[in-house]
């Protein structure tokens, strides 16, 4: 057994050491891996521009993308196949988020976040509670796009939505939004004007309490885009949302967001 075992390892060094003068005597350089190719795993090839993933945290295997034109897809072997849950409602997608506490629960925020001129429009924030089956429209109608949705990590009734708003025209309708009572009320907790959207909500998990938003001025017309502007900046809250701060210290001067 002993010689058996010497003769493994032997052999092991052998072809360590030829490995070692193979490798001196390869020259590695930008052709070495020059034919090696991403391969796609989905959801499809025309789906459009990926805009949203999420992915259970003690499984994940089990996850959902959601595309700009697309609609929403979820997997259960780690992306490799998919299945499409979302074909009954609105098919641009802007943000995904699984309440983790309860991972059969879903949050789909509608509306493409790129606002290229050819950008497709959502109509609301759906919800699923049986992991995909079926889904219900919780309101946010008049927001058009959603960027980012942020759910409490104590309190899965707790829920904040960035809301970008229109593209073409100045609408109430943006903002930060918050519901407590799991989607049935909704009430904008962050507003700068009617130029600028919320484009993205943090929370801070060790301390749910801290807060951070952000606020994006932006106009697309037919033969020009604006981004950025007075309305833009960084936003923190300390007190779970109920009040604002803008952070400009440490921030670059002049107008924010181009």
């Amino acid at each position: 057994m002993k010689l058996v075992i010497n003769v493994i390892i032997a052999c092991v060094l052998c072809i360590a050491s030829g490995m070692v003068q193979a490798q001196d005597r390869v020259k590695v350089d930008e052709n070495t891996f020059g034919d090696i190719q991403a391969r796609q795993i989905g959801p499809a090839t025309m789906s459009g521009r990926i805009s949203a993933l999420d992915a259970v945290d003690k499984n994940p295997a089990l996850l959902y993308v959601g595309a700009a034109t697309g609609g929403l897809w979820k997997s259960k072997n780690y992306g490799t196949t998919f299945k499409p849950v979302f074909e009954k409602y609105n098919q641009a997608i802007g943000a995904i988020a699984i309440d983790q506490q309860h991972p059969d629960t879903v949050w789909v925020g509608t509306g493409e976040v790129w606002v290229r001129n050819s950008t497709s429009v959502g109509d609301g924030i759906y919800r699923t509670t049986n992991a995909g089956e079926t889904w219900k429209r919780m309101g946010l109608e008049k927001t058009e796009r959603i960027g980012k949705i942020a759910i409490h990590p104590k309190n899965s009734d707790v829920v904040f939505v960035a809301a970008l708003g229109n593209l073409w025209n100045p609408s109430p309708d943006r903002g930060l939004y918050k519901t407590t009572d799991g989607g049935k009320t909704w009430e904008k907790i962050l507003y700068v004007d009617e130029n600028t959207g919320c484009s993205d909500v943090a929370i801070d998990w060790k301390d749910p309490d801290i807060m951070y938003a952000g606020m994006w001025e932006f106009r697309r017309t037919p033969w020009s885009f604006s981004s950025g502007g007075t309305g833009s900046g960084l936003y923190r809250s300390a007190n779970g949302g109920k009040t604002w701060d803008k952070i400009t210290k440490n921030m670059p001067e002049g107008l924010l967001g181009g």
